[in-house]
């Protein structure tokens, strides 16, 4: 019986990986509660260009920061759902912290994946070659990739050039984007936009399985923020501003 979603990984392959990405968001959600948005102090002054600006209510703007939030820290999950994806196709397994992201179960393909091409600073990215070098070495018929899932061109190269102030290269290391990448595991040219044109179908059939009743509550963040306006009565940005700033000269009397 040929697949509903893609043709490289099983169904139940592909929906488990959307489970595991949405339980990240359920997670990212609930993390945002006041106390974690006031973490690293809100910047009220931008905030309040934004909401003059944008002509954007103060309820929305800080909706809207506590999506940036989660954004952060959602895009780590990305790259993990590729990399399940990726696991899941027949011999090829995932690294589990292993060092690497994607192997061949035969050893001669080891990976690392990032989700976007400008993720790494050159520190992290002379890092990554040293390490993929170093697979190499231990490995003599291995190819070694770093995979930009999201690339500004489709290509596989050979990775040298400079970095740090240090040239280097090997002549199985290899930089890929993520649709070649996709191609090259799966044997399937148009691995990726299979990927890309199946995933709101698969979306919309688990959230169809999903008990709505169970999902865990969302960010509480805003709700505390205007149970507190409730008894200040500040609006909504002069409250974060004296919660974060109250020690500041004159933001005691806000």
């Amino acid at each position: 019986m040929a697949n509903k979603y893609v043709n490289f990984v099983s169904d139940e392959h592909f929906l488990n990986c959307i489970k595991n990405l949405h339980n990240s968001y359920l997670k990212a959600k609930n993390n945002i509660s006041k106390r974690s948005l006031y973490a690293n102090k809100v910047d009220t002054v931008k905030l309040t260009f934004d909401s003059k600006f944008n002509d954007i209510s103060e309820e929305d703007l800080i909706q809207s920061e506590i999506l940036r939030q989660i954004d952060k820290s959602i895009n780590n999950s990305i790259g993990i759902f590729h990399e399940q994806i990726l696991g899941g196709i027949s011999g090829f397994e995932i690294g589990n912290l292993s060092g690497f992201d994607i192997k061949s179960t035969d050893n001669k393909l080891f990976a690392d994946i990032k989700n976007k091409h400008n993720t790494m600073n050159s520190s992290a990215a002379e890092s990554l070659f040293q390490k993929l070098a170093r697979y190499a070495d231990d490995y003599k018929t291995a190819r070694c990739y770093w995979v930009q899932i999201l690339a500004k061109g489709s290509f596989e190269e050979n990775w040298k050039g400079d970095i740090n102030g240090k040239e280097y290269g090997h002549s199985r290391v290899f930089k890929i984007s993520g649709d070649k990448f996709y191609a090259l595991l799966s044997g399937e040219e148009d691995a990726f936009f299979q990927l890309y044109k199946a995933l709101p179908v698969a979306i919309s059939d688990y959230l169809k399985s999903v008990d709505s009743e169970k999902l865990v509550k969302e960010n509480s963040a805003l709700d505390e923020i205007a149970s507190e306006t409730e008894k200040s009565k500040r609006s909504i940005l002069d409250q974060i501003t004296f919660e974060n700033y109250s020690y500041y000269l004159g933001f005691d009397k806000l």
